[in-house]
């Protein structure tokens, strides 16, 4: 019996280990080591794809998350319609996570899920996607594009901020500074101030004050925010604008966690009722099962670099627009709580069906009471928690804008050991948005 149970209890743990993030090793390892051609390589290889152009013919499970992991991965080469694809694919294929209605059912199915069932995304994900595919549209000079990418992310902005209850969600300012300079670039004073007016609410950006002392006095849209930013500025004359967008390092990822029942317990006294803490006492107490499996958080990678750009060898003051990673570690500690109290419930679940199996063959059967402890083991086994989550976003994003007379200009952006050198044309009144995503 004590080489049964020693099965059961080796088949736990090896089970309890394995997971999405093993699955994306090979993809984080190649990123760490500055190697994004493979590391697409690598989601093509588990996508069952032939190369970057081809998406699979079904997005269910976690394929539609790992279109997502490439997309990033495409812009970091500067591949943007191939990522623009890829965004498209995977934001009609993802849902949005939804805790606010029917929360105890949604952690159970959030943190639990088989691999066979659609990946759903939090918040800042959501969020991200199209954002960052407006980013590829600016890329590309094609505002009209951009635009699209805008209006969706203001749609879920608005359902993030009034249903979900969010209104200080950071990522909302990195997607309206976005969205400003493409409603500015188009023409549009009155729109582009209220996305810089959003924008603003998130960080100084200090980088507006001339653009919004050129802008106001075209529009009627005033506000205390927009004047108190361009306060003391004088509109730029002349030439034109070069947007420098970074991304570097990267979120923490989702991993398997594992925790003695005693301190599960502890963390959520508060919260679980009595009769089940009896009951996953009483489980700890059988000697087969002790601790509690549930999804945690790597840490973040990268998060404390010091981005740059320059335009012509001079320098462009860079500001942070969005520090993602700290937005992943706020939305995950909201939820922590609820997510234990959750392992633990189902850890319960599985005690009932084992004590069914053992009450059923006879209390002193002991193939009862060996089928018992199989059948909790098994169970547990297939239980476990979902690490899929987006492991291929910046850790941070910065921006710096710099006014250019009209000519050719070279930018040369970097971070994290990686850097881009690009030539742009800029003509007078005119445009041009470099990006560098530095995932490793």
């Amino acid at each position: 019996m004590k080489r049964t149970v020693g099965f059961f209890a080796v088949a736990l743990a090896v089970a309890g280990c394995s997971g999405h993030e093993l699955k994306t090793l090979p993809v984080r390892t190649a990123l760490d080591a500055g190697q994004p051609r493979h590391a697409i390589e690598e989601v093509n290889r588990a996508l069952g794809v032939d190369s970057d152009k081809e998406l699979p013919k079904d997005l269910g499970g976690d394929r539609a998350l790992l279109v997502l992991d490439r997309a990033t991965i495409q812009q970091s080469l500067t591949q943007y319609k191939l990522s623009q694809l890829d965004f498209q694919a995977s934001d009609k294929a993802i849902d949005m996570l939804d805790l606010a209605h029917n929360a105890g059912d949604s952690i159970g199915e959030y943190v639990f899920s088989a691999s066979a069932t659609r990946y759903v995304a939090p918040p800042y994900e959501k969020l991200l996607i199209n954002t960052l595919n407006m980013l590829n549209y600016l890329e590309s000079a094609d505002l009209s594009g951009a635009k699209v990418e805008a209006r969706r992310m203001s749609v879920m902005q608005r359902y993030v901020k009034d249903e979900l209850k969010e209104p200080h969600n950071a990522i909302v300012g990195l997607g309206s500074y976005l969205a400003g300079f493409v409603y500015e670039k188009s023409g549009d004073a009155d729109e582009a101030l209220r996305y810089y007016e959003d924008a603003l609410a998130y960080a100084p950006f200090a980088s507006l004050a001339e653009t919004l002392a050129g802008l106001m006095p075209r529009s009627s849209y005033k506000s205390a925010r927009l004047e108190k930013a361009a306060a003391h500025a004088e509109p730029a004359e002349g030439g034109g604008d070069v947007l420098c967008v970074v991304g570097y390092g990267r979120v923490p990822h989702k991993i398997p966690k594992r925790i003695p029942i005693g301190l599960a317990l502890t963390l959520v006294s508060g919260d679980i009722h009595p009769n089940n803490a009896r009951k996953a006492n009483q489980l700890a107490a059988q000697g087969l099962v002790t601790w509690v499996n549930y999804p945690s958080l790597a840490p973040d990678q990268g998060s404390y670099a010091i981005p740059t750009c320059t335009v012509d060898g001079k320098a462009v003051a860079m500001e942070q627009a969005v520090d993602v990673s700290s937005e992943v570690l706020a939305e995950w500690h909201k939820i922590e709580g609820k997510i234990i109290l959750s392992a633990i419930t189902r850890l319960i679940a599985r005690f009932a069906v084992g004590q069914g199996i053992q009450q059923a063959g006879g209390k002193d059967n002991p193939l009862a009471f060996l089928a018992s402890l199989g059948a909790q083991a098994t169970l547990t086994a297939l239980d476990t928690p979902d690490t899929r989550s987006w492991e291929t976003l910046p850790a941070r994003v910065a921006v710096g804008r710099v006014r250019v007379a009209p000519g050719r200009h070279t930018v040369v952006a970097a971070a994290r050991n990686v850097t881009r050198t690009q030539p742009v044309e800029v003509n007078a009144g005119g445009w041009s948005v470099v990006s560098l995503q530095a995932l490793r």
